[in-house]
């Protein structure tokens, strides 16, 4: 286990964070065992998968278990819509459930949320954006946060609008992915464009995008001016890396990666919880590109070519019986512990 960072305690409204590092909302990632699992290696924060308003307040069973956030100690739920009135509704509910912190998603580049207008194609009508943040606001007493990018496109970057605006409604804190709209995922995060939405506002301001190894922390920090990093894709198969992150940050400390029988622990931990929170046979096909990422980590750590994880991956996720999946998880460990040794 990662040793906590030291004292870096971080405020969002009144709520209390160890550190200012936190796990992103990822669809069909962040569920309640990767989030557990994260929080425990040291994540500041770590925040749910996006959650649909208008299918929480009707009760869908998928979106419920997408909320929930048992064993987690400061629950961050993240919510996605473009109805103020439905926004402000699932908000009561999931402060109902539990929920310490509610975010909003305005940053979602993918086209079935876009062609409802929710999620980053709010970034091209400010005031309905506007009026999502008052409702979501002014109907709970939880401190309340946003996420979003740069803007839709390269024609004008107005998440510094934005965050003004948001502030101005109450808004504890703003995520900004340094990337519009219509890059997705491609290209490099500008995290250097987040500074001029720090410097728009007085709430904290968290970079997000692209933050894949630890000692590149304090770079996005300084160029970014920002309160805190966000961590996504880093920490896939990685559930450790937010706390390295943390311990960087705080001790100028990279720790090492776990090492293989810990990895290996985890992963296993992991796997079990994806079977109890879904059920065995939604476990079973969640868990697989979770045990891909995570074997790759372990190739790394393991000095071997990410060949060695690749040959491993492919057997696994063709199984569909959890005892096979555990037992090929161990043996695949147990070889490329072997082959590190060699």
């Amino acid at each position: 286990m990662i040793r906590p960072a030291a004292d870096t305690s971080f405020g969002i409204g009144t709520v209390r964070l160890p550190n200012p590092v936190l796990l992103a909302p990822m669809a069909g990632i962040t569920d309640a065992p990767f989030r557990r699992m994260a929080q425990r290696f040291g994540a500041g924060l770590v925040v749910s998968e996006m959650v649909a308003s208008d299918a929480l307040t009707r009760g869908h069973a998928e979106t419920v278990v997408r909320a929930e956030g048992e064993g987690i100690a400061v629950h961050a739920v993240q919510l996605a819509g473009n109805e103020p009135i439905a926004m402000a509704e699932a908000a009561r509910h999931v402060e109902g459930a539990g929920a310490a912190i509610i975010d909003i998603n305005m940053g979602c580049p993918a086209k079935r949320v876009t062609t409802g207008l929710a999620g980053s194609a709010l970034l091209r009508d400010l005031d309905l954006a506007t009026r999502i943040l008052a409702a979501v606001v002014g109907a709970v007493r939880v401190p309340v946060t946003l996420k979003t990018r740069l803007s839709w496109d390269d024609t004008a970057l107005v998440a510094p609008e934005l965050a003004r605006r948001a502030e101005a409604l109450g808004i504890a804190m703003v995520t900004i992915h340094g990337r519009t709209r219509c890059q997705f995922y491609t290209g490099s995060a500008n995290w250097s464009a987040i500074r001029a939405v720090k410097e728009a506002v007085s709430i904290p301001v968290i970079a997000n995008g692209d933050l894949t190894m630890a000692d590149d922390a304090p770079a996005m920090l300084e160029v970014s001016a920002a309160d805190g990093v966000m961590i996504g894709r880093g920490a896939q198969g990685r559930p450790w890396f937010p706390g390295q992150v943390a311990r960087r940050l705080a001790d100028g400390v990279t720790p090492a990666d776990p090492d293989l029988d810990t990895q290996r622990d985890v992963l296993l931990e992991l796997y079990d919880g994806w079977l109890c929170h879904y059920g065995r046979d939604l476990g079973v096909r969640t868990a697989r590109k979770h045990i891909g990422w995570a074997l790759e980590a372990a190739a790394i750590r393991a000095g071997r070519p990410a060949l060695d994880g690749h040959a491993w991956r492919s057997r696994l996720l063709m199984l569909d019986d959890p005892a096979l999946v555990t037992d090929g998880i161990r043996t695949a460990f147990d070889d490329l512990s072997w082959r590190c040794a060699a």
